[in-house]
């Protein structure tokens, strides 16, 4: 449902009740709401579920969303309960290479694990602490606009009213989530202090900000009801993954299978097994649309098909599957566009901001948030609302300069290995050729450095400078 306000004309928008509504506290929620509070903005960061909750997701982390948690003051040490590896392991062509992440001033030479469950509630929990407003457990139903069709707000729909606690209670958990640093939680805005009672939102809640920011994921129903659609000239990608007790456990290197087989037969796609070491292994498979059996395939049986190949000593058997197996799907290569709408920003998958050549959207997810706070905290400095509309208008073109050429060559990339034949021949060859294939995982994780960097580094800055920016 979509309310409609008079417009407001006062750029500071004076009956707001936040400068900036964030919603959904996924990791490019979490980070923009994070980034705009250490810019003293008010900051209300809106997740319909409660922490802590899953996601599907590989739980593999490149030095690239290490480099973004780090940068957000995370604790990323095996101390703090962060499995950390060396690089990865490519298995393809009848072939195993193991290739450790490059050395570079500008990203750390180590990835680690962590499962999303743990990794956003701590990247919410970064965010609370940095002064940000959470509701949990409070859907957004759809933009409060003004008469100008600009959004100014939000309105909610709470999953249930809070019964009171005592202040002893203040310093448990609550359903599962642990509280910010201090003991207290979080409140609406406009509340007063806590004093030993949790947040009661009450249903049907209207929330007004200056600026509102989409970071609710691939369906984006929030960018939807502003009548932002995503694009089919980009690509997209589906992945299922699951769980399973194993002894490979605690591995060194995140693994990807370029071929997967059944049987004799070649599967269309391609797979991981990564190692969370807590005793299972976070298994799973993706594919692309650009392969002719994309939309038509029963994925979860592809999966089991796979698995079916593998040493039965790893484990990868029904009897010790944890957890169900779940899918989701990859947009890539800015395919929900523009970026920015009427007062609306958009984050990490909402924004489509997946990296298409390795499916990676964690760091880019992070890094978005990062950069969209720059954006409008310089927006909300402006002491005009056309000032304010002009930056904030620069968003998209921000994001442009940032991605907009590597994801050119992703969507190349993409397409060349749609075709099987092609793929086959490439994965035969480069796997004979270990420099090759290290050059390949520097342009497909994003880790180069021309700066300090080698050859390498400086060939693929030159692709990327050549590459025509994404539009």
């Amino acid at each position: 449902m979509t309310e409609h306000v008079p417009a407001h004309r006062d750029p500071g928008q004076r009956d707001a009740d936040a400068d900036v509504i964030v919603v959904g506290a996924g990791p490019s929620g979490s980070s923009a709401a994070y980034y705009l509070a250490q810019a003293g903005l008010d900051v209300l960061l809106i997740e319909k579920s409660r922490f802590p909750r899953d996601k599907v997701c590989g739980d593999g982390l490149t030095p690239r969303a290490v480099k973004a948690l780090v940068a957000m003051g995370v604790d990323v040490s095996e101390e703090a309960g962060w499995l950390r590896n060396k690089g990865l392991r490519v298995i393809g062509g009848g072939m195993r290479l193991e290739l450790d992440w490059p050395e570079l001033s500008s990203y750390p030479g180590y990835g680690l694990v962590r499962t999303r469950a743990s990794l956003d509630e701590q990247l919410a929990r970064r965010a609370q602490a940095a002064g940000v407003k959470l509701l949990e457990g409070t859907t957004v139903t759809g933009p409060v606009l003004d008469d100008d069709g600009r959004i100014v707000g939000v309105r909610t729909q709470a999953e249930a009213e809070e019964k009171p606690r005592s202040k002893s209670d203040n310093a448990e958990r609550v359903r599962g989530t642990t509280l910010p640093p201090g003991g207290t939680t979080p409140r609406t805005p406009r509340e007063g202090p806590p004093g030993g009672t949790t947040p009661r939102t009450p249903r049907g809640n209207t929330f007004r900000a200056r600026v509102v920011v989409a970071a609710d994921g691939n369906s984006s129903r929030l960018s939807i009801a502003m009548g932002l659609r995503k694009r089919d000239d980009r690509p997209m990608g589906v992945a299922v993954r699951t769980y399973y007790t194993s002894p490979r456990h605690k591995d060194d290197y995140l693994e990807s299978w370029l071929d997967l087989w059944d049987g004799d037969r070649l599967l269309p796609g391609y797979g991981w097994i990564f190692g969370m070491g807590d005793g299972t292994s976070n298994v799973g498979l993706g594919m692309l649309n650009t392969s002719t059996a994309f939309g038509n395939t029963d994925y979860k049986a592809l999966l089991r098909r796979w698995l079916k190949s593998m040493p039965e000593e790893w484990g990868y058997t029904e009897e010790n599957r944890t957890e169900p197996v779940k899918g989701a799907a990859l947009p890539m290569g800015f395919n929900r566009t523009p970026h920015y709408h009427r007062g609306l920003l958009l984050a990490g998958d909402a924004a489509g901001m997946v990296n298409p050549f390795n499916g990676e959207g964690i760091a880019y997810a992070m890094e978005s948030g990062e950069i969209l706070a720059r954006v409008v905290a310089q927006a909300l400095a402006r002491p005009t609302a056309a000032e304010t509309e002009r930056v904030l208008r620069g968003y998209p073109e921000v994001l442009q300069d940032t991605y907009g050429r590597y994801y050119t060559l992703g969507r190349i990339f993409v397409e060349l290995i749609g075709r099987p034949k092609l793929m086959r021949y490439a994965t035969a060859r480069g796997m004979h050729h270990p420099q090759l294939m290290k050059f390949a995982l520097k342009l497909l994780a994003n880790l180069s450095d021309p700066r300090d960097g080698d050859a390498s580094d400086r060939i693929i800055s030159a692709m990327t400078r050549l590459a025509p920016a994404s539009r």
